[in-house]
């Protein structure tokens, strides 16, 4: 697939390098505990004329909830100094191959930019097809950028309460199963173990090539969201720890032509928190 709204292959990025209109974006991020640092990795070791997108930077920083959307002249000031325009073709990408790279992804989209795209496989597909690679910081040329917040995009707990509630709403996490079932501890301090009642467990890594790291065929997503009981024709929410991997499943869905998505930005960083009166589920989700 070489969609430049959704996904690109490491071989319709190569060339395009020179295109000045083409912008790759190293969006690499680790969860709280894991060994390694994005901007430091992109320092060392980038695709050349990428920019680095920090998601903890580029966020709501007055907020206690991990890398929430920030404001979208905050939003605009932090991408039109990273050289980006409302007519740039943003190409997101991490070191990981698909993780905070949907993310980033996501959240242009969010505030209405279309032409961005997730580089498919990313940095590890890029390394081992023998692609070129630059060291140290670019310096872009500031753009002038604006950015209006799609708020349909975006669900908070009150949506997910009352969508559960009445049954107008699917939830589906993309954390790994043994957190969903609550029989490991968070990795952020402060959080309970479980899932939002209701919600169905697809994680995130069951969607991606274990070779490859990239999206898996489209059949085969379709077969992981079907065995999880989600109609992609209805409303479906997608979660996660801290509103990262849940754009994975929020693109593969939108990839299969599904429309009436959300994804929740709070996350289980704000639905498990052990001072919240949320109510939480342990156990593998029923599919009944």
């Amino acid at each position: 697939m070489n969609d430049p709204t959704l996904i690109v292959s490491t071989e319709w990025l190569v060339q395009r390098l020179d295109d000045p209109a083409v912008i790759p974006v190293d969006a690499t991020w680790y969860l709280p505990g894991e060994a390694g640092n994005g901007r430091e990795n992109y320092l060392q070791s980038h695709i050349p004329g990428a920019v680095y997108f920090d998601i903890d930077a580029i966020s709501d920083t007055a907020n206690p909830l991990p890398h929430m959307l920030p404001s979208e002249q905050a939003f605009a000031q932090a991408v039109g100094a990273l050289g980006i325009g409302n007519d740039s073709q943003v190409v997101v990408y991490d070191a990981k191959g698909l993780f905070s790279a949907a993310r980033v992804w996501w959240m242009f989209r969010a505030f209405g930019h279309v032409k961005v795209a997730v580089l498919d496989g990313g940095l590890p597909k890029w390394r081992r097809e023998g692609w070129p690679l630059d060291s140290g910081a670019v310096e872009p040329s500031p753009q002038r950028y604006s950015a209006r917040l799609e708020t349909g995009m975006v669900a908070d707990r009150q949506r997910i309460s009352e969508g559960l509630g009445q049954g107008t709403v699917q939830v589906a996490d993309a954390r790994a199963a043994a957190r969903f079932e609550g029989t490991v501890s968070e990795p952020r301090p402060g959080l309970r173990s479980g899932h939002i009642p209701g919600s169905v467990n697809l994680p995130f890594s069951d969607l991606l090539d274990p070779a490859t790291g990239e999206l898996l065929p489209e059949p085969a997503l379709r077969r992981a969201f079907a065995e999880r009981g989600i109609d992609l024709e209805q409303p479906l929410v997608t979660s996660c720890g801290s509103g990262v991997t849940a754009a994975v499943l929020y693109l593969a869905a939108t990839t299969l032509g599904a429309r009436k998505l959300e994804l929740y930005d709070g996350s289980w960083a704000e639905w498990g928190d052990a001072d919240s009166a949320l109510p939480i589920a342990t156990g593998p989700a029923s599919l009944s």
